[in-house]
């Protein structure tokens, strides 16, 4: 019998037109009901919608927006004598990077354009520009950690 647990986590592959995991686990993730293709149509024609607006590579529009949405830090519930406090944790890589993808299509989908694919276009825009939705998510998320710092000692 083994001693160390296996690791299941599964690789994801590329996307097909830009050769790009993130973008990959972006798709998976805008993905509803198994509607691959429609996730990979919004996502691209997104990704076509910022080439033309920003006359830049959407590719690294996309990749900062990701980088400047990331956590740092999150607080996880920590249950100490009766009390539950919200303890401080650095967030480790895959998972910052799960969140950033998640909180993007969130503050898409909350925003108001008419289609998903301009509702992504320009929350990466904004994201890549260091504002918007998914910036602030990110914003609390600090500024919930930095308050709780006091209790950093009940980590685990």
């Amino acid at each position: 019998m083994p001693r160390k647990k296996r690791d299941f986590t599964r690789d994801v592959l590329p996307d097909p037109k830009f050769k790009e995991v993130i973008l990959s686990k972006t798709m998976n993730t805008l993905c509803q009901r198994g509607k691959r293709s429609v996730a990979e149509k919004a996502i691209y024609t997104a990704l076509e919608q910022i080439e033309k607006k920003m006359s830049a590579d959407p590719l690294e529009t996309f990749k900062k927006a990701i980088s400047n949405i990331r956590p740092l830090v999150e607080v996880r519930s920590r249950r100490v004598g009766g009390a539950t406090y919200q303890v401080p944790t650095e967030v480790r890589t895959s998972r910052s990077e799960a969140l950033a993808i998640r909180w993007l299509i969130q503050a898409a989908n909350d925003r108001g354009e008419r289609k998903i694919s301009e509702r992504l276009a320009n929350e990466i825009l904004e994201a890549a520009q260091n504002r918007g939705g998914a910036v602030k998510k990110r914003e609390d998320t600090h500024r919930m950690a930095e308050a709780n710092k006091a209790f950093a000692h009940f980590k685990w």
